[in-house]
């Protein structure tokens, strides 16, 4: 009866042994659900710039942008996420060959919260890569600076678009993951200028790719 409920004994033991997550053999913690993390990065936005503007022909354009930016994620399964991203940047803007030569149309800043939905295919990888696809709403403001004559005015209406995402997360302790992340976006805002006494509009196909990379803290 002893030897039998040894035996018992050491099999459920060794069921559990291998039950345990093979992170845990490795010393990887790994995602889990329920995780939250919140993350500090660096970023670049660099847009694709393209687009048309009636009356006067040319491409708007907008300029790169280096900026920092704040991110939470939650993980809804060890292999889902959801991520949600908060930052804001300045871009000079122009309309580039056009029929009245290269207009400066000043600055605006842009607030672009992006939400996605994340794939994490290794679970016991220190190196833990991600694809994901989401959506985007992009509140433009502030718009001013110095115009090219006879501008007086520009207004850069919000815009509602999708965006891509791919990243790697690099776990340096249970509690903290190195990040390299990249998005595109697709986001076509329109853009209303005020010439004189002439109001020209404007579709700036601006589409950034956005380079990202930081820290994160895993709860």
């Amino acid at each position: 009866m002893i030897r039998m409920s040894s035996l018992l004994a050491g099999a459920v033991a060794l069921g559990l042994l291998a039950a345990r997550p093979a992170a845990a053999q490795n010393g990887i913690r790994g995602n889990e659900t329920g995780d939250v993390m919140i993350g500090l990065s660096v970023i670049g936005i660099v847009p694709v710039n393209g687009g048309s503007v009636n009356g006067i022909g040319g491409t708007p354009e907008a300029s790169n942008a280096v900026t920092g930016q704040i991110d939470f994620t939650y993980f809804m399964t060890p292999n889902f996420s959801v991520n949600l991203i908060a930052a804001t940047a300045r871009h000079d803007l122009q309309i580039s060959d056009s029929r009245l030569g290269t207009l400066d149309l000043g600055h605006v800043w842009s607030l672009p919260p992006t939400l996605t939905v994340q794939y994490h295919p290794l679970l016991t990888s220190r190196f833990s890569p991600y694809l994901g696809v989401g959506v985007n709403y992009t509140v433009f403001y502030g718009e001013g600076g110095s115009y090219s004559r006879p501008v007086t005015k520009v207004d850069v209406q919000n815009a509602l678009g999708f965006a891509l995402n791919g990243g790697l997360d690099i776990e340096l302790s249970p509690h903290w993951l190195l990040n390299f992340d990249v998005k595109w976006i697709y986001m076509t805002p329109d853009v209303t200028v005020q010439a004189g006494s002439r109001r020209i509009h404007a579709t700036a196909d601006v589409d950034p790719f956005v380079f990202g990379a930081g820290l994160r803290y895993r709860f």
